[in-house]
């Protein structure tokens, strides 16, 4: 296996902690900063024990692999631009991981999904693609959350964003021009 032309990403802790994971250099493509993801595993490490985690818009799958390499039970990752599904099964390979990877689109991927199939959702798409709400009404629609899920929602400051009825922040934080947050099911 080539490792693919592009970039690295290092995973921050668990089972796999210092190891990195290589990404094609694609348009739009753009990995959690590191800053941002030890915040936020800080945040879920309460609910990481035997997770299943869904990386929506996986892109380099720093998400749903350190979500593995920090005890979850299962993850999937889901990206519709080919070049990076084949890095994910590259990355999935060289650590070993038990991880479904789908090459499709979220939203299509959405639609075929029963009540509570996670408990961790990662969304994190492209900024300018706008992909945010139709996600989150798919998910709240299907009840593809399990009830004590969260979801991390991530976008650029300058986009703004506020969460459809049926959801509540968890947590919120900002870096830079990154806005991010868990979000739960409001009661």
């Amino acid at each position: 296996m080539g490792e693919p032309k592009g970039s690295r990403i290092r995973l921050i802790a668990g089972r796999w902690r210092g190891r990195r994971l290589a990404f094609p250099a694609e348009p739009g493509l753009r990995p959690t900063p590191d800053r941002v993801r030890e915040t936020l595993f800080n945040w879920l490490n309460p609910w990481l024990a035997g997770a299943r985690c869904l990386d929506l818009f996986a892109g380099s799958g720093a998400l749903g692999f350190e979500a593995l390499s920090r005890g979850a039970a299962a993850a999937t990752l889901v990206d519709c631009n080919a070049a990076v599904v084949a890095a994910l099964r590259e990355n999935r390979a060289r650590l070993g991981a038990e991880a479904a990877i789908m090459v499709g689109e979220a939203l299509d991927y959405l639609a075929g999904q029963g009540p509570a199939a996670f408990d961790i959702i990662f969304l994190d798409p492209p900024y300018a693609s706008r992909l945010l709400p139709d996600a989150l009404t798919t998910i709240l629609a299907r009840r593809i959350l399990a009830p004590a899920g969260l979801i991390y929602i991530e976008s650029a400051v300058a986009y703004g964003f506020e969460l459809p009825a049926g959801l509540r922040w968890h947590r919120r934080g900002q870096a830079g021009g990154v806005a991010y947050g868990l979000a739960a099911l409001a009661s």
